[in-house]
């Protein structure tokens, strides 16, 4: 061969090996695909809507404790609150549970966003309509079968409604209180280990004189931070659980005991709230329980939920009630409480379930 088609051959091999060079380091360089965002629901009637700028600063507190793979889905939009934030959401003002139900609406709602998690607060208008506890759970159950069909692993975190006492209403404030002491009964009877439902007292600890503008819609200060406090705990557990969300960086160090507890507080002034997530890390299953820890100097438990607390200052234990003794494996509680303090509104930091002491974070 002349030297000059060697030569040229030379320049054609070159040239190829540069490519294949090329490719391969492109190939290397591309990034892993992200992991797809948690898709939640707020699925309610206008306490979550127009007036539930809770979901701002539920949205805001996800961001700024590293639960930033997230993505509020819904068929509307309310953006008119403080901040930027997810706008996505279900409230729809006026509505009952148990007509979403009739009217076979959630189907829609469901198969339009496709959510992995539901956080739903509705029999409000229910009970404004004199409806009893059974009707609105028959409703309640008819929406989970919805969304199970929709999402066998739905996780469904139900709030227990904020208390009423709405002009015109002689019988809503009592109606309140029977529908949310039959809610913990009808989540323990529907939770499945592969679809969980969750309980959020959001009625213990909520003023309708102090946190509403009319005796049901929360106000713009204490009435969303309320409302806020006792959603964001079993959300962020939620999250934790499902494995979507990164968070921060590297989990803590496992404590002693298998149990892993997220605190978050809210204060003001001379007063405070205090939720907490208490998670099953290990691998059987909790039957009854007692949750001990240390409040700063000048706190005192004015009054709590989803658990009784003894005493009310200094090194407190908080034990079960008699609907949420048990916590399987994976599975957690929230619970929490009301305080006053002196100047120090910093939440407890240690914690120890049934003896042993628990992770945080």
């Amino acid at each position: 061969m002349s030297a000059s088609p060697r030569r040229r051959l030379g320049r054609l091999l070159t040239l190829l090996l540069t490519l294949l060079l090329a490719a391969g380091t492109g190939l290397a360089a591309q990034p892993a695909a992200a992991a797809a965002p948690t898709r939640v629901m707020l699925l309610g009637d206008s306490i979550t809507g127009n007036n539930g700028c809770w979901r701002a600063l539920l949205w805001q507190h996800l961001q700024s404790t590293g639960h930033t793979n997230v993505d509020f889905v819904g068929t509307l939009q309310n953006p008119y609150c403080q901040g930027s934030f997810d706008v996505d959401n279900e409230g729809h003002g006026g509505f009952l549970a148990t007509g979403i139900a009739n009217n076979n609406q959630l189907p829609g709602w469901l198969s339009a966003t496709q959510p992995d998690i539901v956080l739903m607060m509705l029999g409000t208008n229910d009970v404004w309509s004199h409806l009893p506890p059974a009707t609105i759970l028959d409703a309640y159950s008819t929406l989970l079968g919805q969304m199970r069909a929709q999402n066998p692993d739905m996780r469904l975190i139900v709030a227990q409604i904020p208390p009423m006492n709405p002009g015109g209403c002689a019988d809503c404030a009592q109606g309140a209180v029977n529908l949310n002491n039959a809610i913990p009964g009808w989540a323990a009877a529907h939770s499945t280990e592969r679809s969980l439902i969750t309980v959020v007292d959001q009625w213990t600890g909520f003023d309708t004189a102090a946190d509403t503008t009319d005796g049901v819609h929360p106000n713009e200060t204490t009435g969303i931070q309320k409302l806020e406090s006792r959603w964001y705990p079993a959300l962020a557990a939620a999250l934790g659980e499902g494995g979507t969300d990164p968070g921060p960086g590297p989990g803590p160090e496992p404590g002693t005991g298998a149990c892993r507890v997220a605190v978050t507080t809210n204060s003001w002034n001379t007063g405070l709230t205090a939720s907490i997530s208490v998670t099953n890390t290990g691998t059987t299953t909790v039957n009854g329980w007692s949750l001990g820890f240390t409040l700063a100097g000048g706190q005192r438990i004015t009054s709590g939920w989803n658990a009784t607390y003894s005493p009310s200052s200094g090194a407190v234990t908080a034990t079960n009630a008699a609907y949420n003794g048990t916590i399987a494996p994976g599975a957690s509680v929230s619970i929490g409480f009301q305080a006053t303090h002196t100047g120090d509104a910093s939440g407890p930091t240690a914690f120890a379930l049934n003896g042993s002491a628990c992770a945080t974070g």
